[in-house]
């Protein structure tokens, strides 16, 4: 029975090469697998990256348009508020105009304007101002 023996060893020596390869494959397999996970979960981290940023720009972006929304409403009221001071004025100006038309023309004030001060040289020089005061 030594053949038998031998033929034995030799295929258990085969047999075991065989599971040596098979989990050598399966190690470089699972290597495979594990650098492309690694590599989808890089590209979904820079893309979870990119979706906070631009909801950080967004975020200022609405604030920004909030605020103009505020500023907007405030100038609208205020420009109501001028046209109503307008409308208001000229109601006033409607109802003062019978009154302003009857009143006597105002007579027009003449201003007193001296005589030009002459200097000693015989020279206009203007108004004389008494400094001595």
């Amino acid at each position: 029975m030594p053949g038998l023996t031998a033929t034995s060893g030799l295929a258990s020596g085969v047999w075991g090469q065989l599971q040596q390869q098979q989990a050598q494959r399966r190690a470089e397999q699972a290597d495979q697998r594990a650098q492309t996970l690694q590599s989808e979960a890089r590209a979904a981290q820079d893309e979870a990256n990119q979706a906070e940023e631009k909801a950080r720009a967004l975020k200022l972006e609405s604030g920004q348009a909030s605020q103009d929304a505020q500023s907007a409403r405030r100038n609208a009221v205020a420009l109501q508020s001028l046209g109503e001071t307008k409308v208001q004025l000229s109601d006033l100006r409607t109802q003062l105009a019978p009154s302003v038309a009857a009143a006597a023309p105002v007579e027009k004030a003449t201003a007193y304007v001296p005589p030009p001060f002459v200097n000693a040289e015989g020279q206009t020089t203007g108004l004389l101002v008494n400094v001595s005061a």
